[in-house]
């Protein structure tokens, strides 16, 4: 086992309540956690409990903040963040600091420690490595989450993060996680404890950025009778919303832990 694991994506909303409203029908989902200290980055937030992962949905209510830029980079909607659980923050933070990648913020505290990565640096979308002492909680979402899982669907299994050059910037996310890709698929791809990051070419006109997630689904009937109410994109197993492509998996998540 590696011992980093794909905890949580951020996706970035100009409209926070519509796409919350869509979110909690289609997953499944009766209750989020609101982060009030989020408010310092100028957002608005919802994190919702998918298995033992989460979603989350920033959005705007300054100006000037990173997610609104990124909504006028690429034109609305769409991915914004990845985090990667870790098991020493310390560790990780001594071995960055031994390559050119810059901390653009971090936190350390007793029970939750983060740090972003420059997207310079990790481009495609804001890259964090976080800790959570103890290993199994996750504070970013309450005290509570287990009990606000969502219905229709499980973990979350896989992000693609798109762009024009997928294997420069498949190296640099390796580079950040201190990890090797498999390069032996049609696509770079960073292997994570039973998950994955795959880095795809960007062919929507929109841009870098992470660009569709893979969801273990535990009620496809469910999920796609909520897609057609709210009229959503649907193509065979996926269904886009909020400028992303969600993939709904019926395998589940599988470990893919490179020897």
């Amino acid at each position: 086992m590696k011992g980093k694991k794909l905890r949580q994506i951020a996706l970035v909303a100009k409209e926070l309540a519509a796409i919350k409203t869509m979110f909690f029908d289609l997953l499944g989902i009766s209750q989020a956690h609101i982060d009030p200290k989020i408010g310092m980055f100028g957002l608005d937030n919802i994190v919702m409990t998918l298995g033992d992962t989460f979603l989350e949905i920033v959005s705007p209510v300054q100006a000037g903040t990173t997610a609104g830029r990124l909504l006028d980079k690429r034109g609305g909607d769409g991915g914004y963040m990845v985090i990667i659980q870790v098991k020493d923050f310390n560790k990780e933070k001594a071995r960055l600091a031994k390559t050119d990648i810059r901390i653009a913020w971090q936190t350390q505290r007793d029970h939750a420690s983060a740090m972003h990565l420059h997207p310079k640096d990790v481009p495609g979308a804001i890259a964090s490595l976080d800790q959570m002492n103890p290993p199994e909680a996750w504070h970013w979402a309450g005290a509570n989450w287990e009990q606000h899982r969502a219905r229709s669907v499980g973990d979350i299994c896989a992000a693609n993060i798109q762009s024009q050059d997928p294997q420069a910037t498949a190296s640099r996310w390796a580079l950040a996680y201190g990890l090797e890709l498999d390069l032996s698929g049609p696509t770079p791809t960073m292997a994570l404890d039973q998950s994955e990051i795959r880095f795809v070419l960007a062919t929507d006109g929109r841009g870098e950025g992470l660009s569709a997630i893979d969801i273990a689904v535990r009620d496809t009937d469910a999920v796609f009778a909520a897609a057609a109410r709210h009229q959503l994109a649907c193509h065979e197993n996926a269904v886009t919303v909020c400028g992303v492509t969600l993939n709904f998996v019926e395998n589940g998540c599988v470990s893919k832990t490179l020897v």
